[in-house]
């Protein structure tokens, strides 16, 4: 994968990482769920502009964007063109799950990396890892071994601009944060070349 994978349209990088793989010092896995932010989109935290906490979504594609949530969880975003980025909603563990199982007091596979909260914490992702490079270590990111089918649909946990459909995943997984009601299934991708 390189910057000019994710610079560009963030809608266009959320659907294309579904498949790819996200290893944080070795740990991690299978991408199977994420929502795409611009500038443009109430929702986002760049929509009023560059602040203190928004910084990192103005700086280079391919670069890490690391927020608290309500005060209690690191939620882990990947970058794209100039204030916009894809937030990481869920993978399927595939490496180090016993790490991933002890961060999060041993719970059950299908429940360690399903949501943004989760999955930071299995990640041991904090705000460290804000405006990091998305291309050297900690990370390592590389495409998948198949072809995905994606489907869409909205996003959740947001109260402005929620009949967006910029929420994309691997569809059947059990991996996923929650269910697609009702999903748009987009046509089967090819994983992204390295």
């Amino acid at each position: 994968m390189s910057h000019a994978f994710f610079n560009r349209y963030a809608v266009d990088v959320a659907k294309a990482l579904i498949g790819t793989v996200l290893e944080v010092d070795g740990v991690g896995g299978i991408i199977v769920e994420t929502e795409a932010y611009t500038i443009e989109d109430p929702a986002s935290h760049s929509h009023k502009g560059p602040t203190k906490r928004n910084a990192s979504m103005f700086a280079a594609a391919g670069n890490a964007y690391v927020y608290r949530s309500y005060g209690l969880h690191w939620c882990l975003n990947f970058v794209c063109e100039a204030g916009s980025a894809v937030l990481i909603r869920a993978i399927e563990p595939t490496t180090g799950i016993e790490s991933m199982r002890q961060r999060r007091s041993g719970a059950n596979t299908f429940l360690l990396c399903a949501g943004p909260g989760r999955l930071c914490q299995a990640l041991a992702v904090s705000q460290e890892f804000d405006g990091l490079s998305l291309f050297s270590a900690p990370f390592r990111l590389s495409a998948g071994s198949s072809a995905v089918e994606v489907c869409r649909g909205p996003r959740v946990g947001i109260s402005k601009a929620v009949d967006l459909p910029w929420r994309f995943g691997a569809r059947g997984s059990g991996f996923l944060s929650r269910s697609f009601p009702d999903p748009t299934v987009l046509s089967e991708i090819d994983a992204p070349a390295s």
